[in-house]
């Protein structure tokens, strides 16, 4: 099992939930407003006069074999409106309850 946390421009938020159900992602955890600043070329997200968008994240915890599938997906959909800003990152689950 893996973690996949999905921060992304509250834009994206109806085609991500819309592509996890498409990969059968059924749980995860929405954290609605998330403020932020991606590390390379993108606009700051802090819900300001001077920048007012916001991200959201959402935590999935998904079966290996759907991690790399799922980041594909994400990845083109990042691509296609880079602006927007759309990143992922995956870490092991060693327990659950």
């Amino acid at each position: 099992m893996k973690s996949v946390l999905i921060t992304f421009d509250q834009a994206y938020y109806e085609r991500i939930i819309a592509l996890l159900d498409r990969m059968n992602c059924r749980g995860f955890t929405l954290i609605d407003k998330v403020q932020g600043r991606g590390s390379k070329t993108g606009d700051p997200h802090f819900g300001s006069h001077a920048w007012p968008s916001m991200n959201s994240a959402i935590i999935t915890i998904v079966d290996d074999a759907r991690v790399d599938p799922l980041l594909d997906a994400l990845h083109e959909m990042d691509q296609k409106t880079e602006q927007l800003g759309l990143r992922a990152f995956v870490w092991n689950i060693e327990k659950t309850i």
